[in-house]
Order: C-alpha cells, then structure tokens, then sequence
C-alpha cells in the first residue's frame, strides 16, 4: 500500500493534495486493488478503470452529504479504499469481511445498497427528489457503466428523471469505445465550453428571452436548438440524452483527474439534470486485465506477475460446462432449440454454442424481462428457446414469466445457473429463491439434478416437455461421473430411490442430495437405517414416493439449498395436509428466513447445517 493512500482516512484528505499526488494516488490504489483481487478473487476490470473518475467525484464533492450512487457496485473498490475501508480491505468478500459492493450497514459513504444492475437513476431520482422535499442542499450523482445501460430500468429512470428536471448528475462511465486524439481534443473543447457556468447561465437566459417573445423569436430560438443539436449529433450522442430531458457534456477522458475535476467543479453549480459522458479504459493500468477485460471482469485468485488465474482443486468440469455442452448436442438433432443469454454467453456457458450455431444464438445485453418475453414470443411460434441465466437475475422478469410464459403455457426452457448460494458475491447473488418464486406458478415444471449426467438429461426433458420448465443447478464443479453421451427424456414428476430405510426418509433436492447420502451412511455405522431419495422434480411432485416413505417411515427430511419459506420443504407439507396426513413428523433443512453473507459454498452451506456433517447431526438429534 502506497505512502499517499496510507494518509487517506477519508475523502476530506484528497482535498489537500496537489494533482501530482493525486496521480501517484491512482497508481496506489491499483496496486492496492490488484494485490487483493490476486488474493480474493473480485471484480478487478471494472474497479480499475475508474480509479481517476472516483479520485475527481470524491475532490469536488462532499461524501457523504453528496449522495454518490453506484450502478451495480462492482466497481466501487477504490471508492471504498478512500472512504475509511482502507485497513478493512484485505477482507474483501470473505466471510465476516467487507463486501464486494456497496453496502449502506457497512460505511455512510455507501449511499444504496446494490449488487444488480441498472437500478442507481431511479435510486439517486429518489434522493433528489427526498432532499428537495426536505429542503436541504446537496447534490446527487449516479454512476452508471454503458453495459447497465441495456437494462430497462436505466431508461425509466433517465425519463423521469428527464421530466422532472431536478437537479441531478448522471455519469455514464463508457468503456467500450476507445479514446482516439481528435475525438478525445474536439470532446475536451466542447465539455469545457458546455459545462463553463457563465455559458451555461446566458443559454438559459437566452432561451427564456426568445421564448417570451412572439413567434418569430421562438422560430429563432428553434433553429438555434436546431443547430445546437446538429453539432452535438455529429460529434456526440448527445442527442439521445437532451431528448430525454438533461444536459449532455462530454465524452471526456475518464483517465485524465484535471479534466474530470474541472468538468465535475463546472457541473457542480447546476441545478437541473446532466449527464456527463466519461469514457474509459476497462482493467487500466494492469496490462492482463486491459488485454482480457472479461476475463478479470469478475476473477478468481490470480498470479499478479502473469496475470495467470490460479487453479482449484480442479477434477470434475463445471456444471455450467456441461450445460453448454449438452446444448450444442441435442441442438444438433433439433434445429428447433434456440439459447438465449442476457449479457453472460461466457458466464452461462454459451459461448461454444453461439460459435457452433449463430443464427440460433441471442445476448439481449442485461435485460432480463425482454429475454424472458422475447423467449415467449419465439415459443409461440414452434421454437424451443432455453433462456440461460443466473437464479438471482431471473427474479427481474418475475412478472414475464408468469404473463408471458406460464400464462400462454408456452414451452419456454430456464436453465437456472448458479442456484444456491453462490460464494463470495453475497447476499445480491446467491441464488436461493428460486424454488420458492418459481414452485407457485401454474403450469411450471422445476427440477434441479443430483449430478452434472442427470443436469443433461433433465435439459433434454425440460427441451421436449410441452410447457414452461425450469432446470436449477449450482455454481462449481460437478461430481465427475460418467456422462452419457445420448441425452434422455426422463419421467416428469418421478424421483429416484437411492437408498432404502425403515427409519425415515430423506427427500433431496439437487446439491443436497450427495451431502444426504453422506449422512446417510455415516448414520447407518450408528444402527439408524435412512432411506435416501433424489426428488428430481419439485413440481409436479413424486406424490407416489413421498406417500409411500412417509407410511413405511412415519418420518421425512426434507432437504434443499433453498430458503424455507415457500420451497420444497413447504410442497411437501402442503401434500402432507392435502392428504390428512397429520402424523407424519416432518423436519425441513434449508435457509432461514434472512439474507445469506458472503462467503464460499462450502462456508455457507456449513454454517446453516447442508454439508453432511450437518444433515447427519440434525437427523441424528431428531430421532434420538
């Protein structure tokens, strides 16, 4: 940690050094940053190529009285290193430690809480519009990167913000496009004469002149708007923004602290809604992260001289691996089967499938609702479209699935990635709700595989079923059994008995049904005989199994890396009460009724009891 930094304990100290120092800053909170990612794993790319952007909004503005927003938070490392986390930040997303994102609980510097993307325009517009009702004064900036701004919600935001006119500054951190010489001088020319106050004030006095004149000055104020425009829609995408209703300066250098200070002093004393185009450079200053920025996007621990990802343990592949590639297989035979991906091809293992099949390959960028949607209205139409994505970002486009998917009954496949809790993300990412906001919906079939062999053979069944159908599995790697190479149907609704027992019976879902195993047999060395169940499918239940186990046992576990409430523990009790049932003893395992931490798989599912040490302690005390 660099000698500058180390004198930083919050952002009132950057006001005292000179832009020399703040440039030695920069480079120290690199260092700092890329040292921690090295160790544990984060979003390096991001945090890096914005370390000036936040060195120049915390020297202008006033944190925390100044509300900054960040946009999905992944790159808000260097806003924490300033704001009094500098000792705290070798924690970064270990259990007990600092999390990867802001978090209000954790520092007043993190105005809101965030994690997914797209949300921080309609955040901050409630922070401004608060701050007028109260009569107070500050300001209120939104950070926002150009992939969040594929999200939906991003241009609600941008329209109401936009109608109302509140004062309010919007920063469009833009890392796809490169900087060249003449664009980057001519931006530069434009932002210091757009953002200079004295300019600002005559436009509007002028615009208010002519408009109170007759119509020959409106027509005049009308052709200047005209020629105003022209010039920013050549050079810029300006007009986009001042027809949503705000001030468009830029695009200006992202990397250059002198420019951005001056530009954020001049915005400064506006009083109505802006936005400011920064453009960046992803992973600045580490030469493996610019040259790979979605690589170090989100990394695990790396090798800080090579820039090399270190290994796990390694073994088994991936779930997510054997997905992509049962995809392309059964693709092969059904030129019916589309995928469709929102903004993750490489996350949710389609990468090999849109080279293999491009035509039949769809990134609709980070908008949950309309993939969802656009999925329904292929289905309609006699396509198979599988819609993979994260469990945690299906939860946007809630609403799509039930209106346009389950509604219609349209045979729409999810292929629900990273399901259960997910590790060091924390509570934004892990994937623990699914069951519960998915199980209620009529006409869903929800299965979740013991295996990554069972994974591609539910994809087959969930392809050829007639209806909407949701495949859940986790984060990681496999078991590394044998994987069939011809994908079979398997029968909706049928569980597999694994192991029989007298003295209950275990129903698990998915990652929970190995653990069960487990516990199984290190019981059965106590004298207690389990019977072991891989349910398979949530919905329609194994009705059949569950009641048969349930007379020849009087005793049932339910287990499933799911919270509680509404899962598949509450189906089972719901079958139980629907048959009278009433003396069956049930225990369910899961997730109690709270937001999990951040931490590793292993960590987590440890702390809440579904490893097998876990399941067999809690079985054993039940029936003792």
């Amino acid at each position: 940690m660099g000698n500058i930094l180390n004198t930083i304990d919050g952002p009132e100290a950057l006001k005292k050094l000179s832009l020399k120092e703040l440039t030695i800053l920069a480079g120290e909170l690199r260092e700092t940053i890329i040292a921690t990612c090295a160790t544990n794993g984060g979003h390096l790319a991001p945090s890096l190529g914005v370390v000036e952007l936040t060195i120049a909004l915390h020297r202008v503005f006033n944190s925390p009285k100044d509300k900054i927003v960040w946009d999905v938070g992944h790159q808000a490392y260097a806003h924490k290193l300033l704001t009094g986390r500098r000792e705290a930040f070798k924690t970064l997303r270990t259990l007990g430690g600092i999390s990867g994102f802001p978090k209000r609980a954790e520092s007043p510097h993190d105005a809101f809480d965030v994690g997914h993307s797209s949300t921080s325009i309609s955040a901050a517009l409630g922070m401004a519009l608060a701050r007028d009702l109260k009569q107070e004064h500050n300001k209120v900036l939104a950070v926002i990167g150009d992939g969040s701004m594929t999200g939906g919600l991003a241009y609600e935001g941008l329209n109401h913000a936009g109608h109302l006119n509140k004062d309010l500054v919007v920063i469009l951190n833009d890392n796809e496009m490169s900087i060249s010489e003449n664009v980057g001088a001519l931006s530069s020319f434009l932002s210091r004469t757009i953002t200079n106050e004295f300019v600002h004030k005559i436009k509007k006095d002028v615009e208010g002149f002519l408009e109170n004149l007759d119509g020959l000055g409106r027509g005049v104020l009308q052709v200047a708007k005209r020629a105003e425009e022209s010039l920013k829609g050549l050079f810029t995408p300006g007009m986009l923004f001042e027809a949503f209703g705000f001030e468009y300066v830029g695009p200006i250098d992202g990397h250059n602290v002198e420019l951005l200070m001056e530009t954020l002093e001049n915005v400064k004393r506006f009083d109505d809604a802006v936005l400011i185009h920064v453009l960046t450079k992803k992973g600045k200053g580490y030469a493996p992260a610019e040259a790979n920025p979605s690589l170090f996007h989100g990394v695990g621990p790396f090798d800080v001289a090579t820039g090399k990802v270190l290994k796990g343990k390694g073994g088994a592949a991936s779930y997510t691996y054997i997905f992509g590639e049962a995809m392309k297989k059964i693709a092969e035979d059904n030129d019916k089967v589309v995928a469709i991906t929102a903004a993750m091809p490489d996350g949710t293992g389609l990468s090999g499938f849109a080279a293999k099949y491009p035509e039949r390959f769809f990134d609709v960028g980070i908008a949950e609702q309309h993939g969802v949607t656009f999925a329904a209205g292929l289905a309609s139409q006699g396509f198979k479209p599988v819609f993979a994505v994260y469990s945690s970002f299906l939860q946007r486009a809630y609403d799509q699935v039930f209106h346009d998917v389950c509604l219609q009954n349209l045979p729409v496949v999810f292929a629900i990635d990273r399901a259960g809790v997910v590790g060091s993300d924390g509570p934004t990412h892990h994937g623990v709700f699914d069951l519960s906001y998915l199980r209620h919906l009529p006409a869903m079939t929800l299965m979740a595989p013991k295996d990554e062999n069972e994974l591609q053979h539910m994809l087959q069944t969930a392809i050829n079923h007639d209806g909407p159908a949701a495949v859940r599995y986790p984060r990681g790697n496999g078991y590394g059994v044998a994987i069939d190479q011809i994908c079979k149907d398997i029968p909706i609704g049928k569980a597999e008995l694994l192991r029989d027992g007298i003295d209950g019976a275990v129903l698990a879902v998915g990652t929970m049904v190995y653990p069960a195993l487990e516990a199984a047999e290190a019981l059965a060395g106590e004298g207690l005989n389990l019977a072991v169940i891989n349910m398979r499918f949530i919905k329609p239940l194994d009705k059949e199994m569950i009641l048969s186990m349930a007379e020849k046992t009087g005793r049932l576990f339910t287990i499933e890396e799911n919270v509680l409430q509404g899962g598949f523990g509450t189906a089972v009790l719901e079958l139980l009460e629907g048959e009278g049932l009433d003396n069956v003893a049930v225990t369910r395992f899961g997730f109690p009724d709270c937001f999990i931490e951040q931490g590793e798989q292993p960590e987590l599912r440890a702390r809440y009891g579904l490893d097998a040490s876990g399941i067999a302690a809690r079985i054993r005390a039940a029936l003792h």
